[in-house]
């Protein structure tokens, strides 16, 4: 009995030198399986993409159905507030573009690949994620709307181009349905670097329809009735209008929500950073930006003035053969951007799912989940197509925080420059004039959608 007692003891509960393995292999486990779940999620499964990557993505993301209602969003702003506008975001934006690149490796030896971990890294755990993770969730399940929109209606346009029949119109949500089907397959491609080549078509259609729209209009010359003033008969309808043109050029500078995403799939040594590569791209991208932007938005104004539609291949209708071919590249653009912009969303969704859901990260999981976010953009694009006012709300509402300010916020909390120094001026300049264009461009946007909507039937 007596040397027993020892034997059942050793046996019940192990020593500490048993638990260190057991201990050490538990850790190893917990490592293995966040590295099988990185490797599965959108951002993080691929780190191979060169810095031409980053010139087409960030184009796609930037260049998008924004452009072709610049020439409207210009006749609310008129020429002198107009141009400033549009010259100060370009500005202001590749600059906030310039400090999110800078901020991707901030920490040496530690990679903030999505918006939200640069955002709880400025602002602490919890609060970083509710002031990042709702903005960017707005911007990009709202462009996916707008683009399911931009996208019903191309199609549309185009059939009637081509039918010359009135009688025989097709309902939008058709032609939307039609759009998203292309999505209920393209969602299932697995990451960012897989919808390269989609990306690159798209990049390429901007630029081309961009090109189309502001040639054709030279080619139709400026119209007999041009008129240039303010649409609007009253004070408070001119300045209601000024503002949601505010949020439309905001919303066409969309592409710093997605810009982390983007570096996070460029390669990074200590020689050779991936803010390098990445900033050869987005300097390429803004290049064709300016390309794309001042030419659409100077001409599409100067040759319809304030009567120019709130899409301008609308306003344009001959040579028939070229606003077909236009409206068919922004088909395939907007079916490009939308990919770039669901890819982060995807990434949440499936995060959730895997580490706090604890679903097997699987190719069902992933197939029910990204086709239950398509068929929600399209319903909602189907029940409020509003283009002009969309632009306009959304545009104010999140892209300003997003694109203007919050990353003039972020530098300041993480970078801590002197007080009065150009940095710490320039940063509170942006963050003044991002928190003026997200509060009034709003305001605009939602009662463009409020006069729209007393017209419109559900579903028709």
């Amino acid at each position: 009995m007596g040397t027993q007692a020892p034997s059942d003891y050793s046996s019940s509960a192990p020593s500490k030198m048993d638990e260190q393995p057991e201990k050490q292999a538990k850790i190893d486990e917990k490592l293995q399986r966040q590295k099988e779940i990185d490797d599965w999620l959108p951002i993080t499964s691929s780190r191979n993409a060169k810095w031409w990557y980053s010139a087409f993505h960030n184009v796609t993301a930037m260049v998008g159905a924004g452009v072709l209602s610049l020439p409207f969003a210009m006749s609310n702003l008129g020429w002198g507030p107009g141009i400033v506008i549009l010259i100060l975001s370009w500005v202001i934006t590749l600059f906030t573009l310039w400090q999110m690149v800078e901020m991707h490796e901030i920490v040496p030896g530690k990679r903030f690949d999505r918006y939200h971990e640069l955002g709880q890294h400025a602002f602490g755990e919890k609060l970083g994620l509710w002031i990042v993770v709702p903005q960017q969730l707005i911007c990009e399940v709202g462009v996916d709307i707008v683009y399911m929109v931009t996208g019903g209606k191309s199609l549309q346009k185009v059939h009637k181009i081509v039918r010359k029949d009135e009688k025989d119109s097709i309902k939008l949500s058709y032609f939307i349905m039609i759009f998203a089907s292309a999505h209920f397959v393209l969602a299932h491609l697995p990451n960012f670097n897989s919808i390269s080549g989609v990306s690159l078509a798209a990049a390429v259609m901007s630029l081309s329809y961009s090109t189309i729209a502001w040639t054709a209009s030279v080619h139709k010359g400026v119209q007999a009735d041009v008129d240039y003033g303010y649409l609007a008969h009253s004070t408070s309808g001119t300045v209601f209008n000024f503002f949601s043109a505010l949020g439309d050029v905001a919303f066409a500078y969309a592409g710093h929500n997605v810009v982390l995403e983007i570096q996070a799939t460029i390669p990074s040594t200590p020689g050779n950073p991936s803010k390098k590569p990445m900033w050869r791209g987005v300097v390429m991208a803004y290049i064709v930006v300016a390309l794309c932007y001042f030419p659409v938005a100077l001409i599409g104004y100067y040759t319809f003035g304030n009567k120019v539609e709130d899409n301008i291949l609308i306003s344009l209708e001959k040579p028939e053969w070229l606003i077909i071919m236009a409206n068919m590249f922004v088909v395939v653009h907007v079916i490009g951007s939308y990919q770039l912009y669901a890819m982060p969303v995807f990434d949440m969704i499936e995060t959730v799912l895997v580490k706090k859901l604890n679903f097997r990260p699987t190719t069902t999981l992933r197939f029910i989940s990204r086709n239950l976010y398509v068929a929600f953009t399209m319903f909602v694009g189907i029940t409020f197509p509003f283009f002009g006012g969309l632009l306009g709300f959304f545009g104010g509402f999140a892209f300003s925080p997003t694109t203007y300010f919050l990353p003039c916020i972020m530098w300041l909390a993480i970078k801590k420059p002197r007080k009065f120094s150009l940095s710490w001026i320039v940063n509170w300049i942006c963050i003044t004039l991002g928190l003026m264009l997200m509060i009034l461009s709003p305001i605009g946007g939602l009662r463009s959608i409020i006069i729209q909507a007393k017209n419109y039937k559900f579903y028709n």
